[in-house]
């Protein structure tokens, strides 16, 4: 606590003066601490808050992340089932096509053979036919020797 000198009407002004300036420099500085701290403060704040923004969207970035990789996680499973089925499917196929293409080659082979059969029947019924030519047209020549020897 500061004391003063008394004068004649109180204390001496000069010294009163020269504390009130001192008290007032104090307090701007006091003043001018606190508008520091108050801007550190809202400073501060804000900082929070942006950490709080930041921590929501890492949040989501997150959430997004575990989405993705489920989504990648099935899409893998769903491209494997696929090989799998189309694997599947393959052997179907190649399986369905050796069956047709024994089907088809027996039946080749079926009418081959009939077409061979046929075709030996008919050089049988060819070479019949020739002999029985034969023999009519070997008749026909004795008639026509019989013919001659007839005189009239």
């Amino acid at each position: 606590m500061e004391k003063f000198n008394r004068t004649l009407r109180g204390y001496d002004p000069e010294e009163v003066n020269a504390f009130l300036d001192q008290v007032i420099n104090q307090v701007e500085k006091m003043v001018a601490e606190l508008k520091s701290k108050d801007q550190q403060i809202a400073s501060l704040r804000y900082l929070e808050k942006e950490n709080a923004a930041l921590r929501e969207r890492l949040g989501q970035y997150e959430h997004m992340e575990g989405t993705l990789n489920r989504a990648i996680m099935m899409a893998q499973k769903t491209s494997d089932q696929m090989k799998v089925a189309a694997h599947r499917e393959s052997e179907v196929i190649l399986e369905d096509a050796k069956k047709n293409a024994s089907r088809i080659v027996n039946e080749a082979l079926l009418r081959a053979e009939k077409t061979e059969q046929e075709a030996s029947q008919l050089r049988r019924n060819m070479t019949v036919f020739k002999r029985r030519l034969r023999e009519v047209i070997e008749n026909q020549l004795e008639m026509v020797n019989d013919i001659d020897q007839i005189e009239f």
